[in-house]
């Protein structure tokens, strides 16, 4: 009983994280298959084997199997991953961590029926969310009016469970032996990145073709699964990896001294106790009230701000290098896009370093990155309280409604800030080690555009929140408006009649200025954090005149 208990406690846990990011990435996959439906695919037939590899076009796979590589094999495989590592990430170390592992083993259960109740849990979810994606890449076909080609799309779904199940073991691991969820998280997340990467461009390298099967990614889409069907050999790599790395995780967690904290310490926590840093964080922190629930705020998202900040600055750091293994390939090909292809980021020319970075980091990978942390935080901000029945308890403390709402949005400040400092800091390294000589402030300016960028969406998040007190609405509601919002932005300017109306979009104030190339434009950053006042702003009386549910 008690562990049927455990799995299927942190089941419920962690099912909403995961419906959310396949329902989007259902919608997202509708979206790219009815605006590629007007493409003529034989361009990409005509692609140099570079361009296809790198983004994960199949030969041959026309409108579907383009729209398939583009949600499954690159950005959807990433999420699904990063969901479960931070599964895996809390498995042992988050329990430690929030205080409950100590509860939890005063059960009559061993350790390890507590490890595989949460691997179970871990591939339950997982599976569950890509049952979504595969009902999703039958029915949106039929939606927009095209066929699947014949493509094996069971088999790509059964490769991405299996290489998800993988990252999520390796971070279960990897917090089994440490007792530290952020270690755990980082780690697995720079693994998965940095393989991604690698295994995308490494093949094309003369003489490190060879390289990239040394990482995981090589064995979830190297075999071609759309295409080609499973891939046995490369699903037996993975699988034995899995059963590695959960005899690891045992080791780990039976011969180590499990640490149980009552309070988890966060960063803020300890400059504050520091004499050298106390001042100075006091004073920005401000009264005690609110810095707690800011700095609580934060703490409760931590493994989610490490994991994206893993991913991001890596991702930035690893593309310079690679620009200069590719950019003579480059100059001829890239003039031949069609716009298109050409208007989903941002019209970039992909012979310069800037327009290479803002193609393959900042058009679309930064603003889903900055999303998922900044549509989660303003999701759960007030609403979540309310679901984990907490809210009560927040506001029998002395601190006004007003004052929850400015350190929950103080909050998601600090943590998307964070971040796109990182993502500056990785796009700057890359720029150095490959001597690209792309402007610090420039770069600075386009990490500053896509924070305020995520910040609109996240105060909306927080706004719905705060007005109907139901996770569920807000991130649907918040991420339906960013949605459609980017489809705006890069569809119509494809058409005269509809150019005008794309200014109405929030991202395109974020690099229809090419800020990467002309630095800020002050008046687009300012309308960008006028919409995220304004929704700041309105979640303070939304909050204030409804009544509070306390029933879950």
């Amino acid at each position: 009983m008690m562990l049927a208990n455990v799995y299927t406690k942190t089941i419920l846990d962690r099912w909403k994280g995961m419906a959310i990011a396949a329902g989007g990435m259902a919608l997202m996959l509708w979206f790219a298959m009815a605006a590629y439906n007007g493409i003529d695919t034989d361009f990409f037939d005509r692609m140099p084997e570079f361009w296809r590899a790198l983004a994960n076009i199949p030969e041959g796979g026309g409108v579907t199997g383009l729209a398939y590589s583009a949600m499954f094999a690159s950005y959807g495989a990433l999420a699904v991953g990063s969901l479960a590592l931070s599964m895996g990430a809390a498995s042992i170390a988050g329990e430690e961590r929030d205080g409950t592992i100590g509860l939890l083993l005063a059960n009559p259960v061993s350790r390890v029926r507590v490890l595989l109740s949460k691997l179970g849990s871990l591939v339950t979810v997982v599976a569950g969310g890509v049952l979504v994606l595969w009902g999703a890449a039958y029915l949106v076909p039929v939606l927009v009016g095209t066929d699947t080609g014949g493509m094996d799309i069971a088999a790509l779904m059964v490769h991405l469970v299996v290489v998800s199940v993988f990252f999520g073991a390796m971070a279960m691991a990897i917090g089994a032996w440490t007792g530290n969820r952020g270690l755990a998280s980082g780690a697995t997340a720079g693994v998965m990145v940095v393989s991604f990467i690698v295994t995308g461009l490494l093949p094309l390298v003369s003489g490190w073709e060879s390289v990239p099967k040394a990482f995981p990614w090589y064995y979830y889409d190297a075999a071609e699964p759309l295409i080609n069907g499973i891939g046995w050999f490369h699903l037996s790599v993975l699988l034995a990896g899995i059963v590695v790395l959960l005899a690891l995780a045992v080791i780990g967690v039976r011969r180590r001294d499990l640490e149980e904290h009552s309070v988890a310490v966060t960063m803020l926590d300890r400059l504050r106790a520091n004499p050298r840093t106390r001042k100075i964080m006091e004073k920005v922190a401000g009264s005690a009230r609110v810095s707690g629930i800011t700095a609580k705020a934060v703490s409760d998202h931590q493994t989610l701000m490490i994991v994206v900040s893993y991913v991001m600055v890596l991702m930035a750091l690893f593309i310079g290098p690679f620009y200069r293994l590719v950019d003579d390939m480059l100059v001829d090909f890239a003039k031949q896009f069609p716009d298109a292809i050409l208007s989903m980021v941002g019209f970039a020319d992909l012979t310069t370093p800037e327009g290479w970075y803002q193609t393959e980091v900042f058009s679309l990978s930064l603003p889903i990155a900055f999303l998922a942390v900044t549509l989660t935080m303003g999701a759960k901000a007030l609403a979540g309280e309310e679901a984990d029945r907490t809210m009560g308890l927040l506001l029998s403390n002395p601190v006004s409604r007003s004052r929850v709402v400015l350190g929950k949005a103080a909050a998601m400040v600090g943590v998307v800030l964070v971040v796109a400092f990182l993502t500056f800091a990785g796009t700057i390294g890359g720029s150095l080690i490959a001597n690209l000589g792309m402007g610090y402030w420039n770069v600075a300016a386009t990490s500053l555009l896509g924070m305020m960028l995520a910040l609109v969406f996240g105060a909306l998040a927080l706004a719905i929140g705060a007005a109907t007190g139901r996770v569920k609405t807000a991130v649907y509601g918040s991420a339906g408006v960013a949605l459609t919002a980017y489809v705006a932005n890069v569809y119509f300017p494809l058409s005269d009649s509809l150019a005008g109306f794309a200014k109405w979009s929030p991202f395109y104030y974020f690099l229809a200025g090419d800020p990467l190339n002309q630095g800020m434009n002050w008046v687009h950053f300012g309308v960008l954090a006028g919409l995220a006042a304004l929704c700041f702003a309105a979640a303070v009386p939304l909050f204030q005149r409804r009544d509070l549910r306390q029933t879950g």
